[in-house]
C-alpha cells in the first residue's frame, strides 16, 4: 500500500525542505565569504610584509645620471631605497651607495609584469606612459612620483604621458602651467606639483666647475645629433661633417645610441667616411660628461643634450630647426602652440640651416664671440632651472614626505 500524504501536509513538508536548502545555501555562502576574506587578508598581509618603502624605477641605464644625485641624497639621510632597472649593465650596480639595493627586473613585458604587481609606499620614475601602455598602476602603491629627466617641456611626452602620476616634480613655472591646462582639458584630478629644480644638472654643473679640462690647440667642436628623420645626420647627411673637417678644429662626434639601431646602414657609411684621426674622434661611451666638458661649442638638433651643455656647462650651441609635429604629443592639446624650446633656442646660439651650413666655421666663431648668448643662458636658467643647487635636497624632501615609515 502506497504511503498517502494529503495536499496540505505535502505543501508543509515541501516548504520545510526549501527552507532547509535555503538555510544551508546561506550558511555555505557565508562560510565561503569568510574563507575568502581570511585568505585575501593573509595574502594582503604577506604582500604588505614585503612592502618596499621607497622604490625607484629606471627604464634604462642612461637614466642613472638622473637618479644618482637623488640616490646619494637619500643615502645621506640614512634611508634605504630599492632601485629597479631594465639594464643588466646599469652603472647603479657599481655605485656602492650605502643603503641602495639595485635589482635587474628583466626587460619588456617581464619588467612591466613585476611593476604592475609591486607593493610599495612610493614609486619614483622618469618614465612616461604610466597606466597608458604596458605599465599599469599597482593597487599596492600609494604614490607614483614623476621626476623630469630634461630641462624642457613637460608636455613633449607622447599623449597622456604623465596623466596618471600622483605627483610631478618640476623645474620651471611654465611646466606647471602646461600640466594644469592638460588636467582641465582632460577633466583629470589635480596632481601634486612641487618645484624642486634639476638634481642631475646641479651635479653636472658642480662637477664641471671643479673638473679639469683637456686643453686643445684649436677650438673643440662637439657634434651630438639625436636620431630619427629630423636629426642632423638624416636631414643633412654628411654635409655638416664635410664642412667641419675643413675648419681644422678638433671634432668629437657623439651620435645618439639609437642611431645605430634605427639607421645602421647610414651610420656604417658615416663611420667609414670619417674614421678617427688626431683631429676627429667618435664618442660612444655611456656617459657624456667628458665630451661636454672638453668641447667649446655643441652642434645638435632637438636632443636634450642642448640644455645640459649650454646651461650646466655655460657654453653656446649651434642648433638646427625641425618641423616638429606635435599631433601625437601632449603639447597638441595646449592653447599655446609654440614650444618653449623653440622660443628659447635663439637666445642660446645660432641656427644652422641650408643657407649657412657651408659657412659653418663663421657660425661657430660668431657663437663663441658674441656676448648676448651669455645673457641668453641666464634667461633660460631663470625659466627652466629654478632652485639651482637645491635639486637633490628638495626632491628627496618631497619623496620622503610621501613615504610610509611606519
Amino acid at each position: 500500500m502506497l504511503l498517502y500524504i494529503d495536499p496540505g501536509t505535502g505543501s508543509m513538508l515541501f516548504a520545510v525542505v526549501i527552507s532547509i536548502v535555503g538555510f544551508l545555501a546561506y550558511i555555505i555562502r557565508v562560510l565561503w565569504v569568510k574563507l575568502k576574506f581570511v585568505l585575501s587578508r593573509g595574502k594582503k598581509s604577506k604582500e604588505l610584509a614585503g612592502r618596499i618603502p621607497l622604490l625607484i624605477f629606471a627604464e634604462s641605464k642612461r637614466y642613472w645620471q638622473v637618479f644618482k644625485p637623488i640616490c646619494e641624497e637619500i643615502s645621506r639621510r640614512g634611508v634605504e631605497a630599492v632601485y629597479w632597472t631594465t639594464s643588466e649593465d646599469d652603472p647603479a650596480f657599481e655605485s656602492g651607495i650605502p643603503g641602495l639595493k639595485v635589482e635587474f627586473i628583466g626587460k619588456g613585458n617581464k619588467a612591466y609584469a613585476k611593476l604592475n604587481m609591486v607593493c610599495a609606499s612610493v614609486l619614483v620614475s622618469s618614465t612616461p606612459g604610466l597606466n597608458v601602455y604596458q605599465w599599469k598602476k599597482s593597487k599596492l602603491v600609494d604614490c607614483y612620483i614623476h621626476v623630469n629627466h630634461a630641462a624642457n617641456e613637460i608636455a613633449l611626452y607622447r599623449m597622456f604621458g604623465i596623466d596618471f602620476y600622483d605627483a610631478v616634480l618640476i623645474s620651471g613655472e611654465y611646466q606647471e602651467v602646461q600640466l594644469r591646462e592638460l588636467e582641465r582639458k582632460r577633466d583629470l584630478p589635480p596632481k601634486e606639483v612641487c618645484m624642486v629644480g634639476i638634481p642631475y644638472m646641479d651635479a653636472m654643473r658642480q662637477r664641471s666647475q671643479t673638473a679639469g679640462r683637456k686643453e686643445h690647440k684649436d677650438r673643440c667642436v662637439l657634434l651630438a645629433p639625436s636620431w630619427g628623420p629630423n636629426s642632423i645626420f638624416n636631414k643633412y647627411g654628411t654635409r655638416v661633417l664635410d664642412e667641419l673637417v675643413k675648419t681644422d678644429y678638433d671634432i668629437i662626434v657623439r651620435p645618439h645610441p639609437q642611431s645605430f639601431v634605427a639607421d645602421p646602414d647610414m651610420m656604417k657609411d658615416i663611420l667609414a667616411k670619417f674614421p678617427e684621426t688626431d683631429k676627429l674622434k667618435w664618442d660612444r661611451t655611456s656617459e657624456n660628461f667628458n665630451s661636454l666638458q672638453e668641447a667649446d661649442i655643441l652642434i645638435s638638433d632637438f636632443s636634450g643634450i642642448v640644455f645640459d651643455f649650454t646651461l650646466a656647462f655655460d657654453k653656446p650651441v649651434v642648433y638646427t630647426r625641425t618641423d616638429f609635429n606635435t599631433d601625437c604629443y601632449d603639447h597638441y592639446w595646449l592653447d599655446r602652440k609654440t614650444i618653449w624650446t623653440d622660443d628659447i633656442l635663439p637666445y642660446l646660439g645660432l641656427e644652422l640651416n641650408d643657407d649657412n651650413v657651408s659657412d659653418i666655421k663663421n657660425v661657430i666663431d660668431a657663437c663663441l664671440t658674441e656676448t648676448r648668448f651669455k645673457e641668453g643662458r641666464d634667461k633660460a636658467r631663470s625659466e627652466t632651472w629654478e632652485c639651482m643647487g637645491e635639486g637633490a635636497k628638495r626632491t628627496v624632501d618631497f619623496i620622503l614626505g610621501k613615504c610610509d615609515h611606519g
